[in-house]
């Protein structure tokens, strides 16, 4: 009898992580440790270093490394460009979306996806008509036909991704936009980076119903919040305080609700919620 070899589930992997930016430093140590299928909520008061943790781990030029690794399926992706990091399949969901003018939802979720696909080569010449090499495109009708059942699965209706990316949108449709990319890119760990900032409660509890569809034994997400509101919809399996720069305390659901009773300053010992660290 043949045996098969068990499929490693992907981890996120920090270690002793430091970093600055402007020559101040923001990651002091942090040590955190997400896998595949599991939901982590990374919570903390304002200028702790969530979204600079979180742009670090997508490889934000801006931002550089001083000690430290990043570990993901074993690899330290510190030595990798984003758009690398994006094909080894981590993925980033911003605080602040960007407004692309002139390019579709829908053109702009394809051709992300080819970007990512095994064997893209975005260095690869382009044909005679300026036009990407057939064999790297995606087929038009299996893109469709992927695009319509993520639709379908976040409620997401026609009109939406005929629109200019971001242009007009209100902060519930610049988050929704979000989750309908990682849905399309399919990655293996996702970083949702305060994506219940400016939210109100209906466009909250559609987002979060839309980030709930998603996941599964695949799909490893790590939710950056300030508040623990989203996490009434999100349900973590383990929680995280960060505070100036490093994690500093680890616990289960229980710690969110514990920190909404309490707020920070049974933590921080900071009578406010500013800490050393500016994000």
């Amino acid at each position: 009898m043949e045996t098969q070899t068990p499929i490693q589930t992907a981890e996120l992997v920090i270690r002793n992580l430091h970093a600055k930016v402007e020559d101040k430093e923001i990651l002091k140590g942090v040590d955190l440790t997400v896998r595949q299928g599991e939901i982590h909520a990374l919570m903390g008061p304002n200028g702790s270093g969530k979204s600079t943790l979180a742009n670090v781990i997508m490889g934000h030029p801006k931002y550089e490394v001083t000690e430290g690794e990043i570990l993901f399926k074993g690899q330290n992706v510190l030595d990798l460009s984003a758009d690398k990091r994006a094909r080894l399949g981590l993925f980033l969901a911003f605080q602040y979306p960007a407004s692309v003018p002139g390019v579709s939802v829908a053109n702009f979720l394809r051709r992300a996806l080819e970007s990512v696909r095994e064997g893209y080569d975005p260095n690869a010449p382009a044909q005679p008509n300026g036009q990407m090499d057939k064999r790297k495109a995606l087929p038009p009708a299996e893109f469709r036909k992927l695009l319509q059942e993520k639709m379908q699965i976040l409620k997401v209706d026609r009109t939406f991704i005929n629109r200019y990316i971001n242009e007009g949108f209100s902060g519930g449709e610049k988050k929704r936009a979000e989750i309908l990319q990682m849905a399309v890119l399919q990655p293996q760990m996702a970083v949702l980076d305060e994506t219940d900032s400016g939210l109100d409660i209906d466009a909250l509890k559609i987002v979060s119903d839309g980030v709930n569809a998603l996941t599964g034994p695949n799909l490893g997400i790590l939710i950056i919040t300030h508040y623990p509101r989203i996490l009434g919809y999100i349900k973590p399996s383990q929680v995280h305080v960060m505070y100036q720069g490093r994690v500093i305390k680890n616990g289960g659901p229980e710690l969110a609700l514990e920190l909404e009773q309490k707020g920070y300053e049974w933590l921080t010992g900071s009578p406010d919620e500013n800490g050393e660290a500016k994000a």
